[in-house]
């Protein structure tokens, strides 16, 4: 393993036998005590990720949704927390307007991040389930400094959602969005944290909680109401994976997750020289595959598997053209806001969860009295006839948010992830080549350069390409555009490596305001 560093960062990994690491240093430390009163990696994971819906609202809230990997006793276990859109959804009317809304109540759909948060407390937990919400409700009562990132995303939604009362009420106490530096509590949070840990989700889905979430929703003309709220559930899944390399494994969760798209192309790559342009090219075919048939499990109209098999992969590496760049018609990145947790502990449990309300704090739509900001998932469906993604009620969306997971000869190696939309699978897809085919440690892996793929031949890269790099991909046509610094329009990754010794190496993306902590 490479520690030389080789990249600009203000950043240094923390090496230890118990580890967490998320985009938000409250967050982490939460992880952290959880840890230090007995906790597993798991309780540590929801304690810092039950906090972060506090202390980082901009990216992931109650109101979002949550998947996740956890590595115990020899296999690896996915968890899907997903929620389904309103089953009473008019989707004929946003047919005929043409166009999936962002805001509003349209897109809602049913939060799946508190059922999640107690499914895998109940399997993988050591510690009580009020215990792991005792920092978050503390933050949320007695505020907290907010940090930059957060800070500079708050500003962008207060401009786009001032005109909804209860967002504005809830989130803009001063009439603005709260500054670096400046303290913010939301007691509403803090009530409704309480309930959900006392309850063990309960008052979410079929109490008082969900009283609100439904009178709310009928008092402004939404679709939600108490069914769609009680009759969701969690599902345990298998995860699926592809081989690199001979001796490793990339792990991903299946649809409605975006998660195959970075296993279609690390599949594909691994047929081809190394290099970005292969990089890039596999990418784009990923996301081709992802866009025709991501969609709800119970919809899908092809086994996923199928794209995953040996002659399939051929079959798409041999589109690809060394000398040419191409477009495969793979789409338009989407923005999206999302927090991402990594945690191991000495038992040699690993979990790599990840949350998020979609568009920053999601649709605008807060409960009132509740700090429950309402995700906008809905804007993933496809409005395209006859595709299995296509809206309708009762019906889970495509998926931006991925957990990743790597294995080497059947051995737990590294729980890692990448938040920001559509760059998910783009960041799964260079973090494991950095650390695979170039040895990078993680956190090197995490703070070198990115590309991110665009419409058509359009690829931004961040400045710190070799010159001749970038020179290479012009002359196969990619229209490069360099960007002015690294940013969180890169994405921003966590990442836990687990070494011989059986300690951990956990890193934390310069890109987000987050650290890694451990002991």
């Amino acid at each position: 393993m490479d520690w030389s560093f080789a990249f600009p960062s203000q950043r240094m990994p923390v090496l230890a036998e118990n580890v967490v690491a998320t985009s938000q240093p409250l967050a982490a430390q939460a992880g952290l005590m959880a840890l230090r009163d007995g906790g597993s990696a798991v309780d540590a994971a929801l304690a810092a990720a039950i906090t972060l819906t506090v202390v980082e609202p901009t990216a992931n809230g109650i109101g979002g949704d949550l998947f996740a990997l956890v590595w115990q006793d020899g296999a690896l276990h996915g968890l899907n927390a997903t929620g389904r859109s309103p089953q009473s959804l008019d989707a004929a009317a946003i047919l005929r307007a043409g166009q999936m809304p962002q805001v509003g109540w349209w897109p809602v759909t049913v939060p799946g991040a508190p059922s999640g948060w107690k499914a895998l407390s109940d399997r993988f937990g050591r510690i009580d389930f009020p215990r792991l919400f005792t920092e978050a409700i503390r933050y949320a009562r007695q505020g907290f400094a907010v940090s930059p990132q957060t800070a500079h995303a708050w500003a962008i939604s207060a401009k786009r959602f001032q005109g909804f009362a209860a967002f504005a009420q809830t989130f803009m106490p001063r009439g603005r969005a709260p500054r670096v530096g400046e303290r913010f509590a939301c007691p509403a949070q803090a009530a409704t944290l309480e309930q959900i840990a006392a309850t063990g989700a309960d008052a979410f889905y079929t109490g008082p909680l969900a009283d609100a979430m439904v009178s709310t929703a009928m008092a402004e003309g939404g679709a939600l109401r108490h069914a769609d709220l009680a009759e969701h559930a969690v599902k345990i899944i298998e995860p699926l994976s592809v081989a690199y390399r001979k001796r490793w494994r990339l792990h991903e969760l299946p649809p409605n997750g975006q998660g195959i798209a970075a296993l279609i192309a690390l599949g594909i790559l691994d047929r081809l020289p190394p290099g970005t342009h292969a990089q890039i090219e596999a990418m784009k075919l990923g996301f081709a595959d992802a866009h025709r048939y991501v969609a709800d499990p119970d919809h899908l109209d092809m086994d996923p598997t199928m794209l995953l098999s040996p002659a399939y992969l051929d079959e798409r590496a041999a589109m690809v053209r060394p000398d040419m760049a191409q477009d495969y018609g793979h789409g338009q990145p989407r923005p999206g806001g999302t927090v991402l947790v990594t945690a191991a502990d000495s038992n040699g449990q690993m979990v790599t969860l990840i949350q998020s309300n979609y568009m920053g704090f999601g649709s605008g739509v807060v409960i009132p009295g509740t700090g429950i900001a309402m995700q906008n998932r809905g804007c993933g469906f496809s409005l395209e006839d006859g595709h299995p993604n296509r809206v309708g009620g009762g019906k889970r969306p495509y998926h931006t948010i991925i957990p990743g997971f790597l294995t080497c000869d059947g051995a737990p190696i590294a729980a890692f992830g990448v938040m920001g939309g559509l760059m998910q699978p783009q960041g799964h897809l260079q973090v494991a080549c950095r650390m695979i085919d170039e040895d990078h440690n993680p956190q090197s892996a995490l703070d070198a350069p990115r590309w991110r793929v665009s419409k058509g031949l359009n690829v931004r890269v961040e400045p710190g390409w070799p010159d001749d790099v970038l020179d290479d991909l012009r002359g196969k046509g990619h229209q490069i555009t360099v960007t002015a610094k690294q940013t969180v329009h890169f994405g921003g990754g966590q990442a836990i490596w687990r070494m011989p010794s059986g300690c951990y190496i956990g890193a934390s993306d310069l890109r987000r305001d987050g650290q890694a902590v451990g002991f």
